[in-house]
């Protein structure tokens, strides 16, 4: 039978919270994975499309490479509005496919990524232009804007321990599906060098897309036995 490892994602916060986008790709993948196999798991993001960084997307090719599955999406789009992005990913040695276009071939999937991010360019510059159209009327943006009040020392303190809990949180899921691999490994006796050397021949990434070395392999682990202890 066929595994099938899920990626759905959504542009904002308020779609991922109201479901927005997310029912539809749900639902269009469920029906099309139901006739062809498996579904082992589901990864959902909250991230624009622009974004290669994306730990996620990362973590769902790792366990899809794993098990020698098949990621599959709802539409193209969702996966990426960048050309390059999308090549080197169909170069990643990980089987995709977009449900509403399941037997595209690589040259489809070129052209359609290529539609995407003309579409996304034209968007954008649209936004700038309309933005420059504002700021010639007399309108204000950003520090200059009368309702914009600079931080107090307190409040950037805040905002910077949230940036590092929100890294963490960030980190700790994208490996949460590899880390027990990591940990088998170890357990068997391989240096943190044999255990990245591994990874990379099974051909996981981390989350920034990077090869494997000993000290993000260490990383991974202490912070998962520092997570253990703390519960």
């Amino acid at each position: 039978m066929k595994k099938f490892i899920a990626y759905y994602r959504v542009s904002t916060d308020r779609q991922g919270r109201s479901g927005l986008g997310l029912e539809a790709q749900t639902a269009s993948v469920r029906d099309y994975v139901a006739s062809q196999g498996e579904l082992i798991f589901e990864y959902t993001e909250v991230e624009t499309g622009k974004r290669a960084d994306r730990p996620q997307l990362t973590k769902a090719l790792a366990h899809a490479r794993r098990i020698n599955g098949t990621l599959v999406i709802a539409k193209l789009d969702r996966l990426a509005r960048n050309v390059a992005f999308t090549a080197t990913l169909m170069e990643s040695g990980t089987d995709f496919l977009a449900v509403d276009n399941p037997s595209a071939s690589k040259l489809t999937i070129h052209v359609l990524a290529a539609v995407a991010e003309a579409e996304a360019q034209a968007i954008s510059m649209r936004t700038k232009e309309a933005l420059k159209a504002y700021k010639a009327r007399g309108g204000k943006l950003g520090s200059n804007h009368p309702k914009c009040r600079p931080l107090s020392q307190e409040a950037a303190r805040r905002g910077q321990w949230a940036g590092v809990a929100a890294n963490q949180r960030l980190a700790r899921d994208a490996y949460a599906v590899l880390t027990p691999h990591l940990r088998e490994l170890r357990e068997a006796g391989k240096s943190y060098r044999q255990i990245a050397s591994a990874l990379d021949a099974e051909g996981h990434t981390t989350r920034q897309g990077r090869k494997w070395n000993p000290v993000q392999v260490k990383r991974v682990l202490d912070r998962s036995r520092k997570e253990g202890s703390e519960r």
